[in-house]
């Protein structure tokens, strides 16, 4: 019985050596080599395809902060205005009603 699992293990030791044997051959073939450039190409030209799209993205998002700094920039000045109106009006307010006492 041991004789068979031997002999088993040793067909299937032989096996894996031919395959993988057959297969390194078949992997440094010339044909093997045109296919890895074609797709090393097409992995390069993905990547530049991602990149300018990431440049895009990237101008896009500055221009977006820019746009939004002024909005709030604007804003602030808007409350500060408002802000010194409301004061001048308080001011006057108690002018008036110092007369008024008075």
């Amino acid at each position: 019985m041991m004789d068979i699992f031997k002999l088993k293990n040793l067909g299937i030791f032989a096996g894996g050596v031919l395959f993988g044997t057959a297969g390194i051959k078949i992997l440094s073939s010339r044909d093997a080599k045109k296919v890895y450039t074609n797709c090393t190409a097409a992995a390069l030209r993905a990547k530049e395809c991602v990149m300018k799209t990431a440049v895009t993205i990237q101008e896009n998002a500055e221009d977006i902060y820019a746009e939004a700094q002024q909005i709030n920039e604007e804003r602030a000045a808007q409350e500060a205005a408002n802000v010194e109106e409301d004061v001048e009006e308080n001011a006057g307010a108690k002018d008036f009603d110092e007369v008024e006492k008075e």
